[in-house]
């Protein structure tokens, strides 16, 4: 039992190890002043210098935050109401609406690029920072869609109703019982779009145009042409360190969310309705 242990041990990090090693050597070099990253040769912050000098580097930024913030938007609106959609109509079309969204989850990212681009040239719409910005927010809609339903499988929906019997209307059951407890969800959903967005470049190559490159296209074709590699280094870390952050953010939203329960941070029905009888105003039974 104790060798099976060890072995599991020595297995669990061999795979951290090749993970994070590659990571760890690259984060090394961006400090490294050797131009080819063969050999260590000095301490040197030339790389970040240049990284932070260069128009073009902070165009394809721009171009990125841009379809990122925008994609995330759309999809937290489109994925937080497909999946109360999902959540409340049960029957067989919803469950092939399900399996429409759960596709987006496991399509291969080449395929689906190849796809839009195909749709795109088909309706006559050119590739430019829109097709990336409409293309991003397609995938992102999944992935909020399936974690606001991870928040409502644990929903109480006798909340909803205790809120409607004390006199609240569909709009104030929503916003004030319902959203503060989605919202752990919603947030995880958003961050983590957010996060996808700034990393893609399989789908993005396929439906961007000129002067539409975001910041992962732009290190593809910095790799081939930029006489400078060990900018890339630097960029690269400091993409990581975004990314992490966001992913670090999105864990933490999720696990607030599951520490407030059912009735954690929202305004309960009873709360509600002790408020409404403060002013003086009569509470429907």
């Amino acid at each position: 039992m104790k060798r099976l242990q060890r072995r599991s041990l020595g297995v669990f990090w061999t795979v951290l190890l090749f993970f994070y090693v590659p990571i760890v050597v690259l984060v090394v070099n961006s400090f490294n002043a050797s131009r080819f990253s063969g050999a260590w040769q000095g301490f040197t912050l030339h790389w970040y210098e240049l990284l932070f000098r260069d128009r073009n580097i902070w165009h394809a930024l721009g171009n990125t935050m841009q379809v990122a913030v925008g994609a995330t938007l759309a999809a937290v609106v489109l994925g937080t109401l497909a999946a109360l959609a999902l959540s409340r109509y049960k029957g067989k079309i919803q469950s092939a609406h399900y399996g429409l969204l759960y596709t987006h989850l496991v399509l291969p990212d080449i395929l689906m690029g190849i796809s839009l681009l195909l749709f795109f040239i088909s309706i006559g719409l050119r590739q430019s920072l829109f097709t990336v910005f409409l293309a991003h927010t397609t995938f992102c809609v999944s992935y909020v869609a399936m974690a606001v339903l991870g928040r409502l499988e644990d929903f109480d929906n006798n909340l909803l109703e205790a809120s409607r019997d004390l006199g609240a209307t569909p709009w104030q059951t929503f916003w004030k019982v319902q959203f503060p407890l989605l919202l752990p969800g919603i947030v995880a959903g958003g961050l983590l779009s957010f996060t996808l967005s700034i990393d893609d470049f399989v789908i993005t190559f396929f439906v961007s145009g000129t002067g539409s490159d975001t910041l992962p296209v732009k290190i593809y074709g910095m790799i081939k042409r930029s006489p400078n590699l060990p900018e890339i280094n630097a960029l690269s870390s400091l993409m990581m360190c975004v990314t992490l952050l966001a992913v670090v953010a999105s864990r933490m939203m999720q696990g607030r969310g599951r520490g407030q329960g059912k009735s954690g941070g929202a305004k309960t029905p009873a709360s509600m309705a002790d408020r409404q009888e403060g002013r003086g105003g009569r509470v429907r039974r």
